[in-house]
């Protein structure tokens, strides 16, 4: 069951292994640029080719599921908050982060609109939001 200790999120073939392989060719590669005599910038080429890679594919990974999802997360914030208030949550958007918003969601129905007016009275932040939930909406198809 999801909750605010293990809501966190892997995927495993990014963060268990192409991620180590990086670091170990980079790590290989930076031993042999310093242990070699004759090759050290051919070693230090291919680190900076294994550092360029890793960020690359890291920045590229994280950028697009994220950005989908962080729009999907608002749409689906705002559908939820009309249902349950039959207001609009776009009039009280500019006063929410969008890291408020996201800690909102795993509130659940009952807890919702009270929450929403809370975190905008008090300023909460998005983690004192995932704390003060008493009913947890686990999100286990997120990014």
């Amino acid at each position: 069951m999801q909750n605010y200790k293990n809501h966190s999120r892997y995927y495993t073939p990014h963060h268990y292994f192409f991620y180590p392989l990086i670091f170990a060719g980079l790590v290989v590669c930076m031993s042999k640029a310093f242990k070699s005599t004759g090759d050290f910038w051919l070693w230090t080429f291919l680190a900076l080719v294994f550092v360029v890679v890793g960020w690359l594919s890291f920045m590229l990974r994280q950028h697009y599921a994220l950005t989908l999802q962080n729009r999907i997360v608002l749409l689906e914030m705002k559908f939820r908050y009309f249902v349950l208030t039959g207001k609009r949550l776009d009039l009280l958007e500019d006063q929410l982060s969008f890291g408020q918003i996201a800690a909102l969601r795993f509130a659940s129905d009952a807890e919702l609109p009270a929450l929403v007016e809370r975190a905008i009275l008090e300023g909460l932040h998005p983690d004192e939001i995932k704390k003060s939930i008493k009913v947890w909406l686990p999100d286990n198809t997120r990014v």
